[in-house]
């Protein structure tokens, strides 16, 4: 399956873990749930990803204007 928007990796990447990087240099990590055109996310399982270790946050939502980069998981 050829992907041809961003979207399209979006929907394939739902259900699975993705890296995520923020503002503010921060970089947050779990399963995405859902995201909207404003690219608004939910994680669950979610992990703040800071130099002393990872910090488990459970369930977040995201305001997609804090949003650098997603990384999908690897195919």
């Amino acid at each position: 399956m050829s992907v041809n928007k961003p979207m399209d990796i979006l929907n394939q990447a739902r259900e699975k873990r993705v890296l995520i990087r923020l503002r503010g240099n921060r970089r947050m990590r779990g399963i995405l749930k859902n995201y909207d055109i404003h690219l608004n996310l939910t994680l669950e399982e979610a992990e703040e990803i800071a130099s002393e270790g990872a910090i488990k946050l459970g369930d977040v939502i995201i305001r997609g204007d804090n949003v650098i980069m997603i990384s999908p998981p690897p195919k």
